[in-house]
């Protein structure tokens, strides 16, 4: 048998992005009639009558909905299906009288439904369009499954200070958990902002990946913060057609969509509290229902969440529930500050640094000793994401990749602050005005460095040039030395 001619529609040429539709039927009739239904409808259609046409026309087609009848000329439909499938291809079975077996072997094995003879043409454009619509969910999970296995692929906490090794411990200890228990724990990451908590809830994901087996599993990270308010029930648990005014169709949450993966539950602190006593009886009966919906889903997931926050304080003045904050904390992993990491700091910034680099076919980042002495003595406010920001801005505008203090550019109030927080404390306590507040910061940061002015521009974290004019705008005329 010959391959038939592609066939398309003026409408299909126009909707370039309408699905590609294969139709395997051996009545050339009844295909034909199919396929002038769904170019009307604005398919690209092409029409074959075996499995080994089918096979041959597949490659250079590429269908995404294939219709797919259960008795060929060379075999059963069943034995062309599980290739389908696995290629993230919609199925749709067309079955005689008294295939009806066939029909629910092909469901079991992946077809998104099945028609039974004589078809009607309108029920069987009804069902491509569903077909497509699951196509493209199906995509947009996969697509999101690629983009976070590779952004979590090679996830690694740097560091080797004390406190970083603390919580790698932490976290090989609650993935040996999970290997042995079927309910995952709760798990809460609580840090400041820029600490790495999602970074720990990735590794964490992976790390509780079990060996020899399949481990594409979804992680979902939802920033609860930036959730619409209006839309955030239904982003989480979904809703039927019909539930609300818009929900013009089904759609399954975020909890749904996580699967037997990870739900990352980022910046919990922001979940309103009516959605928060939602979320306590989806943990505590691992059980989901859409809105509008009368059905309940089980929920296999694994549940991270993550803080800025103080949750327990918040549990205690009515913020955020209690039985939500200890539902939660069945676990707990600490994110450190990076001024507590000071061992780890300078490395972090080369890293940094050899990544802008490498991403932008720099040449190798050097450090200052300027640069590197203002890097150890800021206290990074904003932990490893600030790091990481200002260091890559400094590669990007050295020269060459020597790295100075003037590429850093770091500021210099919180140093001020640090350093000499006694001084500053007792001059406004006293209604001094800022001028006089950093005359005094600098006498006494003078003093200490011996009246060396690099000594004292790298503890305050400044460079030697606005330090000087820093003494000439008080007109402190002492005598330095460089």
């Amino acid at each position: 048998m010959q391959l038939a001619h592609l066939i398309s529609s003026q409408a299909s040429v126009m909707l370039k992005q309408q699905s590609k539709l294969l139709i395997v039927e051996d009545e050339v009739l009844f295909a034909r009639a199919v396929m002038r239904r769904l170019q009307k409808a604005g398919y690209e259609c092409a029409h074959v009558e075996s499995l080994q046409d089918a096979r041959t026309i597949f490659k250079q087609f590429s269908p995404d909905i294939v219709l797919l009848d259960m008795r060929l000329p060379d075999g059963n439909g069943l034995d062309l299906l599980s290739d389908l499938v696995a290629k993230n291809v919609a199925v749709i079975v067309m079955t005689a009288h008294g295939e009806i077996s066939d029909a629910v072997n092909a469901i079991k094995q992946g077809a998104i439904d099945y028609l039974k003879k004589p078809i009607d043409l309108e029920e069987l454009l009804l069902s491509v369009q569903k077909a497509e619509a699951s196509a493209i969910q199906n995509n947009s999970l996969d697509y999101s499954r690629q983009r976070n296995a590779h952004a979590i692929d090679g996830v690694e906490l740097l560091g080797d200070s004390h406190a970083m090794q603390s919580v790698k411990l932490q976290i090989q200890r609650i993935a040996q958990l999970v290997a042995v228990d079927t309910v995952p724990p709760t798990v809460l990451i609580s840090g400041e902002t820029g600490t790495g908590k999602d970074v720990a809830a990735r590794l964490l994901h992976l790390s509780c990946q079990v060996k020899g087996q399949n481990n594409d599993k979804p992680f979902v990270h939802i920033d609860c913060a930036s959730l619409p308010p209006d839309l955030m029930e239904s982003e989480l648990f979904g809703h039927e057609k019909g539930a609300f005014t818009g929900a013009s169709a089904t759609r399954p949450g975020l909890i749904e969509a996580a699967e037997d993966g990870t739900l990352f539950l980022d910046e919990i602190g922001e979940l309103p509290l009516a959605l928060q006593a939602k979320l306590l009886n989806v943990l505590e009966r691992r059980m989901v229902r859409r809105i509008g919906s009368t059905k309940e889903r089980a929920v296999p997931a694994r549940f991270i969440a993550a803080t800025n926050r103080d949750l327990h304080e918040m549990s205690l003045t009515g913020s955020f529930r209690q039985d939500l904050y200890y539902r939660l904390n069945v676990m707990s992993i600490g994110m450190p500050p990076l001024r507590e990491r000071a061992a780890d700091i300078l490395m972090l910034a080369k890293h940094f640094a050899t990544q802008t680099s490498r991403r932008y076919g720099l040449a190798a980042p050097v450090f200052s000793t300027d640069a590197i002495a203002m890097i150890k003595s800021y206290d990074w406010p904003g932990n490893v994401r600030e790091l990481r920001h200002q260091v890559s801005r400094a590669m990007l505008l050295s020269q060459q990749g020597h790295i100075t203090e003037l590429d850093l550019a770091l500021p210099m109030n919180r140093l001020l602050l640090d350093a000499n927080q006694h001084a500053a404390n007792t001059m406004l306590n006293s209604q001094a005005t800022l001028d006089e507040v950093e005359r005094a910061v600098l006498l006494k940061v003078m003093a200490e460095s011996d009246n060396n002015v690099s000594r004292a521009a790298r503890k305050l974290g400044i460079t030697r040039m606005t330090m000087r004019y820093r003494l000439e705008k008080h007109q402190l005329n002492i005598k330095t030395e460089e």
